[in-house]
């Protein structure tokens, strides 16, 4: 096990330059004109004819792209990931000061999607053509077909332009100005844990208001996929030998549920749901602007539509690597799930 997560490690950098490469390749693709703009924070700079060609000379924009690419790769690893026109600021600053926003988001709703649609899968491979399988497809093939879009709209539509239960935004204005403040501690950069970490249990339910459809919205389609895979594995394996066998011996139903398919079910599983963690990070794009959210998802909404390349590289290549490392945190899950699986 050790040795493999070594080999693994070490294939990381290797893994992450490649993908630095395809990523600035698709960047260095638009030409040297278009990059000029992520450079230009103002027209007055382009005011002369030769202004244009002055400055794609003056930042490298018109050399090879083996030469672009060293270059850009040097001030990656130096932590510059350029300047950021939605951040106002350098990139990896935005990006780090958004990203415990989308952070939370995903903590509150990966605990639904893993614990409660493996529980439901399992109740519905259990239930097998009964009712109560029946109402759980039905409710997994809605929440799979129905865009995550679609169900915040419709979410935000029903609690809170009608009945006004859930508001959008991140905290109410009372409570914003309290966080900006000079007495309020910052720890976490997280609003409901910050609140329970400064005491304030007001702010944390007013908090906890705000975050629950975007958590809903957000869990609700990898919920479906995640339970409908359990599902499947399950009936999969409750149709084995060693199940009958099990059976034929008189091992207690719930034991063999519990100990025998649950566990061998859980391969295929776990490769789902590590995915569903990337897949919920990415998915807050869409999620953080309906619900008007600050995080990582709003941050690269917003750079496509300023066009703002270096924000968008930026974006890209936090998300690979959180990618890579969740691929490796799963593959080595598997041993743990399953002991015939030997990594070495």
């Amino acid at each position: 096990m050790t040795a493999y997560i070594i080999r693994r490690l070490l294939l990381l950098p290797l893994i992450m330059i490649g993908v630095t490469l395809i990523i600035f390749s698709m960047i260095w693709a638009l030409g040297p004109d278009r990059l000029l703009a992520s450079y230009v924070k103002s027209p007055e700079a382009l005011k002369t004819p030769d202004a244009a060609e002055r400055l794609i000379k003056k930042y490298g924009l018109d050399e090879p792209m083996p030469v672009q690419y060293l270059k850009w790769l040097g001030n990656i690893l130096q932590g510059d990931f350029g300047y950021s026109m939605v951040g106002k600021k350098g990139v990896l600053p935005s990006m780090l000061e958004r990203f415990p926003y989308t952070l939370e988001l995903t903590i509150y709703a990966i605990v639904p999607v893993i614990l409660v649609a493996i529980w439901l899968g399992v109740i519905s491979a259990v239930n097998q053509n009964k009712f109560t399988d029946q109402f759980i497809r039905v409710f997994a093939l809605v929440g799979w077909s129905l865009p995550d879009f679609v169900f915040g709209l419709l979410l935000l539509l029903v609690f809170y332009s009608i009945l006004g239960w859930f508001p959008p935004g991140m905290v109410s204005t009372e409570f914003d100005l309290v966080m900006r403040s000079d007495e309020w501690r910052t720890i976490t950069s997280m609003p409901t844990f910050d609140a329970l970490l400064n005491g304030r249990l007001d702010i944390f339910i007013d908090a906890l208001r705000h975050i629950i459809l975007p958590v809903l919205t957000l869990a609700y389609l990898w919920w479906a996929y995640l339970l409908r895979i359990t599902r499947s594995s399950m009936l999969e394996v409750l149709r084995k030998d060693y199940i009958r066998t099990a059976r034929a011996k008189g091992v207690p139903e719930r034991t063999v549920i519990k100990k025998h398919a649950k566990r061998n079910a859980m391969i295929p599983v776990i490769t789902v749901a590590g995915g569903s963690v990337m897949g919920l990070l990415g998915g807050t794009v869409f999620v953080e602007t309906i619900f008007s959210r600050v995080g990582m998802g709003r941050f690269l909404a917003d750079a496509a539509s300023l066009l703002d390349y270096w924000s968008i590289i930026g974006g890209a290549l936090f998300f690979s690597f959180i990618m890579v490392v969740g691929n490796l945190i799963v593959d080595v899950s598997y041993a743990l799930v399953d002991p015939r699986i030997r990594l070495e």
